[in-house]
């Protein structure tokens, strides 16, 4: 399943990402799928960012659980 969603390239990023796309004879959405797929591994290997995300999380937990009470 896939989930469609918008966003806003600047004009000059986007006519260099068609031509990128155009290069490697796929789609702009293949493009873009392709390198924030790539991102998100990147940054997943990242233990600063690792590290934040469950502190983040630990925290929004802990809000929920005294919401709940």
């Amino acid at each position: 399943m896939a989930r469609q969603t918008t966003g806003r390239l600047p004009d000059e990023l986007a006519d260099e990402a068609e031509a990128v796309a155009r290069v490697r004879g796929t789609s702009v959405n293949t493009l873009i799928v392709d390198s924030l797929s790539a991102e998100v591994a990147r940054v997943w290997k990242d233990k600063d960012f690792v590290t934040r995300a469950r502190k983040l999380l630990e925290r929004d937990k802990e809000l929920l659980d005294r919401l709940a009470r």
